[in-house]
């Protein structure tokens, strides 16, 4: 194993929009990979036909893409084991199922649904677990029951029938697993799964374990979800001769509830306000939307990070991990066994932290288009500017015209609870004075208007700190915001003059 090179695969099935769990997967599959200077595949599991919805591959694709998760092969760009999508692969996986049961380790299974749900209630009845075993397939209409001439008589006349796995009546089945350590199975617990079924079509459980040989992976890197399925495909490795060769396993631990009680899902996210998804879905059968961190204004290298501590930490104090450092510091044996809560709010600070990160003129970019469709039209270096003010208060972009409108428009209203709190019967006094002092400066930078500011109050013995949260609300109609004075550089000597004068018109 030592001596191969690395190869994992990333393998969801197209059946709806991709679950932020998934995503982690993908990322602890990429992130892995290039650590170990490996390759990191997109193979497509669409073996469940009846379970295909339009528009999910294609989603699946443009999520990796919009996170910078490049897979080395895979659908659409191929590579030395292609096909990637299990679908175009159907004509591979018989003869493994045919293989499986000339060797003895799986056998035809002939009946129908209406007999498994007599077989279920039996069982149910009795208060035995309902399941395809060992025990059960005795009384069952398959190959080990019915005899060889009646078996090639149901095959040769197309009787429906499905490959099932024999699985051996009593034996423990252990698992190594990196994150895990050893776990231990007895087959007891392991039902006759199928492998093949009368469409024509392989389940998971055989197509990802055919593949997985085919691809020369090196190492299973999936959900917790799939450890139950672990020893049936140890079993499978075992039985088709390919033991030696077996991927090493590593299964992740869930992300949970903000709570903490139970998996994350869609309906956490529309209750709390926060999306479970990478990117906005729209449900090809209903129209439903469902959002996504991309149109909620998240950064994709934010998301990144975000996803990368719901299970993983780096045993130390750094918390902000750009993908290039992210591939450096990941291991498998930092990522915890137990189940990784959601934090809306941490989600929240580490877009804050990316958008601090960002150049103003990046951001700028971003906001105008926001101002474009509210019909504002603005020069993109004032934008940058009022950027760089606005930035530190928010989380997102679509934040900045709540914080910064006032620069592109004069106030709508002004607060009430400074207006009556603070506007006594010398602010008129005080605000003509200012605004005949501003415009006897020749210069318009900050530092100066701070000192006109400061003196004009004194010199009317008001102390400046009672009028400075007026002078604000005077400007933007709001009680908080940017550094004053650097926000009355930015509006300009006319227009600062201008909103004094208005506020002396409309205010008592």
């Amino acid at each position: 194993m030592e001596n191969r090179e690395v190869r994992v695969r990333f393998a969801p099935s197209p059946t709806g929009p991709l679950h932020i769990g998934g995503v982690r997967t993908a990322l602890y599959n990429y992130l892995f990979a290039k650590k170990h200077g490996g390759k990191f595949l997109l193979r497509v599991e669409d073996t469940d036909q009846t379970r295909f919805v339009p528009g999910a591959e294609e989603y699946i694709i443009e999520a990796l893409n919009w996170l910078g998760m490049n897979y080395d092969e895979g659908v659409k760009i191929g590579g030395p084991f292609a096909p990637y999508r299990q679908s175009e692969r159907k004509d591979s996986y018989r003869q493994y199922a045919e293989q499986l049961v000339k060797d003895g380790f799986a056998y035809y299974a002939f009946d129908t649904p209406e007999e498994l749900d007599e077989m279920r209630k039996r069982m149910e009845a009795a208060k035995m677990t309902s399941s395809y075993n060992a025990v059960t397939r005795q009384n069952m209409k398959n190959s080990l029951t019915l005899s060889e001439d009646e078996v090639n008589k149901r095959i040769e006349s197309d009787e429906n029938y499905v490959i099932r796995l024999k699985v051996p009546r009593k034996e423990e089945i252990r698992v190594k697993d990196i994150i895990r350590g050893w776990v231990l199975f007895n087959s007891a617990q392991v039902d006759d799964k199928v492998l093949f079924k009368s469409d024509g079509m392989p389940t998971y459980h055989l197509a990802n374990v055919v593949d997985d040989h085919a691809m020369k992976v090196t190492h299973v890197i999936r959900g917790e979800e799939w450890l139950p399925s672990a020893p049936l495909h140890v079993l499978l490795y075992k039985y088709l001769g390919w033991e030696d060769s077996m991927p090493e396993f590593a299964h992740l631990p869930l992300i949970l509830k903000p709570d903490g009680n139970g998996k994350l899902s869609k309906r956490d996210g529309d209750k709390g306000g926060f999306p479970v998804f990478p990117l906005e879905w729209k449900a090809p059968d209903t129209g439903d939307i469902s959002s996504g961190y991309r149109e909620s204004g998240y950064f994709p290298d934010a998301v990144v990070n975000i996803l990368a501590f719901l299970g993983w930490n780096p045993g130390t104090p750094q918390e902000i991990f750009p993908l290039e450092e992210l591939v450096q510091a990941f291991s498998l044996e930092r990522v915890g066994k137990a189940g990784a809560k959601f934090d809306p709010d941490k989600a929240k600070w580490y877009n804050q932290q990316y958008l601090r990160m960002k150049n103003d003129g990046e951001l700028a970019e971003i906001f105008m288009q926001d101002l474009q469709s509210r019909g504002v039209e603005a020069d993109k270096t004032y934008v940058t500017k009022v950027t760089g003010l606005i930035k530190e208060k928010a989380y997102f972009v679509s934040e900045f015209w709540d914080l910064g409108s006032f620069f592109f428009q004069l106030p709508e209203s002004y607060d009430e609870k400074v207006i009556s709190k603070r506007w006594k019967e010398f602010v008129p006094q005080f605000l003509n004075k200012l605004v005949e002092n501003f415009k006897a400066l020749d210069g318009w930078k900050a530092e100066d208007l701070e000192a006109t500011f400061k003196n004009t109050a004194e010199s009317l013995e008001i102390n400046p700190g009672h009028v400075m949260q007026l002078f604000r609300v005077v400007l933007s109609g709001q009680p908080g915001g940017p550094v004053l004075f650097e926000m009355t550089e930015l509006l300009g000597q006319d227009e600062t003059i201008n909103r004094i004068e208005t506020a002396l018109q409309k205010l008592p």
